[in-house]
């Protein structure tokens, strides 16, 4: 076995370019063994193994930086610097992350998990390389997806603009470009990348700089011929006008030209844009043909790919996905918008049911917003369907483009609070604090299937913004009576004299079997469903919570400015806050961290006994 002899990126070059193969074999093979039983980003992961090898064995990490855009794609990178013996704990809790983390190995320059951010940390780091008169490389791994997103190019533009040595490698999985992968592109980037044409093209400059006018046409058509050559068998000039040098596209599974393509390329100087093509799910056929299923997933049986013990329950998703393709039937202006998550949000079924009502936008949440603020102002009702640690990308536009308009904006904030295995930058942990305070903007969040659907339609006839939040779960069948949603009224579910507890969404269901628990310690309590954090109706809440001299506020946010906060400034009194610290919540089995900070009912129990007793 050729992996257990590598502990680091030293350990790989030591290998002959013909073992290579066979250990991106032997790295998707373990790369499959356990995300089959941890879950994880498979798919990206399996079709950049070949691409990660040749990076690190022709960069010189840790002293050369490498960064991943988004880092889903980036198991090889952990398997390869030193953590292939605890790979095993990939995304458990207190074992590696699903990400690169800079806390967890020198390797990772950032803690990564948004998409789009890669070229401007990379030029960051480049900057400061030189102002301290450093020598090292810098690369940001980049793939077509977080093309999409505008600061992106916001990193490309300032790269080519100040002309100093960065490598941007753009990894391309679903463009039509792969035609272009073949002999006369193959020779030409061969041709372009050698160093004794990189130095007749210095030379060139170097002798038109110091003997002819410029502007000179010999310069000009002599930089034309390269252009022209280019422009015709390579689908780079948009990246040469931004002020790169472009080479490829490469085959990204090709790791003996990879690496012979990349040591001729680093000897240039400026700023450097390398082009691979590569398959998602490379190499494990069940990834291979359903790469969507396989990019972020559950445990699996390896031999078949069905994912293990696969849930009956309907989740928060599920009920998103149904309503709001049925209100699609009676609702002929309903339109959706996702940011390149359909599946994930639950829309693939109202873009299957009405495909001219259905926009992908790709990954740019700020764009969506904003886009669904222009749906809105021409009579259509806009859901945009967000995960919560994603929308905080879009949060100018949502100030200025739909709530400072007053735009009847929808925002379905799905894995709201503790999502679990992703970690520290996938937690839904801190919407609620950053959007109860937005004027203009109305915020709620169901606690059953029964009232998520109830909100979902009392939304749409507001035609004002609405954000409802709900989390990664199951959603809870509680058998409650149905009643009415009115705009900022909470609902009385139980009452007693010990104590009140006001609880929120998804905090509800185990604050009732609290309240059960503690009945049988003698303690009987009230329990309000807040339904709303904005606005809220003052008078019905103190009615509510009446003379209770203990009241206690349940929220899955952090709880610095979040909904006990929203509740503490209504009754203008001291309240019992639970909920999350503000810090970054780690990885870990969603069910195991609401316990740790106690947001269970045992845990809201204990609490409660804790401060009454």
């Amino acid at each position: 076995m050729l992996l257990e002899k590598i502990n680091s990126p030293a350990d790989l070059k030591k290998l002959p370019l013909s073992k290579l193969p066979a250990l991106a074999q032997e790295i998707r093979q373990r790369i499959v063994e356990v995300v089959s039983l941890s879950g994880g980003h498979i798919a990206s992961s399996l079709g950049a193994v070949e691409l990660i090898i040749a990076l690190h064995y022709c960069l010189n990490a840790p002293q050369d930086k490498i960064i991943f855009d988004v880092g889903h794609q980036a198991y090889a990178h952990k398997i390869l610097t030193g953590r292939n013996k605890s790979f095993s704990t990939l995304r458990q809790f207190g074992g590696i992350s699903g990400f690169p983390s800079k806390d967890e190995s020198e390797y990772d320059p950032f803690t990564t998990g948004h998409s789009s951010n890669s070229v401007s940390l990379a030029m960051g780091l480049v900057c400061a390389r030189d102002y301290n008169l450093e020598q090292y490389r810098v690369a940001a791994v980049i793939g077509d997806g977080s093309l999409s997103g505008g600061p992106c190019f916001e990193g490309l533009n300032n790269a080519g603009h100040l002309k100093k040595d960065v490598l941007i490698v753009l990894n391309t999985n679903e463009l039509s470009i792969a035609p272009n992968v073949g002999a006369i592109s193959t020779y030409l980037n061969k041709l372009i990348s050698l160093p004794v044409y990189n130095r007749f093209k210095a030379s060139l400059e170097n002798f038109a700089e110091q003997r002819l006018p410029r502007g000179s046409r010999l310069v000009k058509l002599a930089n034309k011929f390269e252009e022209g050559l280019k422009g015709l068998f390579v689908p780079g000039m948009l990246f040469e006008e931004l002020g790169f040098r472009y080479f490829g596209p490469f085959d990204g599974h090709d790791v003996e030209l990879l690496i012979n393509r990349l040591k001729n390329i680093l000897t240039i100087r400026g700023p450097l844009l390398v082009h691979v093509i590569t398959k998602k799910g490379k190499g494990y056929l069940p990834s291979e043909k359903e790469p969507v299923r396989f990019h972020g997933t559950s445990a699996f049986e390896i031999e078949t790919g069905d994912v293990v013990g696969a849930k009956k329950a309907k989740t928060y998703t599920d009920i998103f996905s149904q309503e709001i393709t049925n209100l699609g039937a009676k609702i002929k202006e309903l339109v959706a918008v996702t940011a390149a998550m359909s599946e994930g949000t639950g829309l693939d079924k109202f873009r299957d049911a009405y495909p001219k009502r259905f926009f992908d936008v790709g990954i740019a949440e700020a764009h969506a917003v904003s886009f669904a603020a222009g749906l809105a102002r021409s009579g259509l009702i806009p859901v945009v369907a967000v995960y919560s640690t994603f929308l905080q990308r879009a949060y100018d536009q949502i100030v200025e483009d739909v709530c400072l308009q007053n735009l009847g904006v929808v925002f379905a904030v799905d894995r709201a609070g503790i999502v679990g295995e992703d970690g520290v930058t996938h937690q839904g942990i801190f919407d609620l604090a950053f959007l109860r305070h937005i004027p203009n903007l109305v915020l709620m969040a169901p606690k059953d299937a029964d009232e998520f659907r109830t909100m979902l339609g009392f939304a749409l006839t507001l035609k004002k913004p609405v954000a409802i939040r709900y989390p990664k779960a199951v959603c809870p069948q509680s058998g409650w009576q149905v009643s009415e949603v009115e705009l900022g009224k909470p609902e009385l579910l139980k009452e007693g004299k010990d104590f009140a507890i006001v609880a929120l969404g998804s905090m509800v269901d185990p604050a009732v079997q609290a309240i059960t628990n503690l009945e049988k310690s003698g303690l009987k309590g009230t329990l309000i469903n807040a339904r709303f954090v904005r606005p809220l109706d003052k008078l019905v809440l103190q009615k509510l919570v009446g003379n209770h001299k203990y009241i206690f506020t349940i929220e899955d946010g952090v709880l610095d400015g979040g909904f006990g906060s929203a509740v503490e400034e209504v009754l203008d009194k001291l309240v019992i806050r639970l909920g999350l610290p503000s810090e970054f919540v780690v990885h870990g089995k969603r069910d195991m961290l609401l316990e740790k900070y106690g947001l269970t009912a045992n845990g809201i129990a204990n609490k409660i006994k804790e401060v009454v007793h």
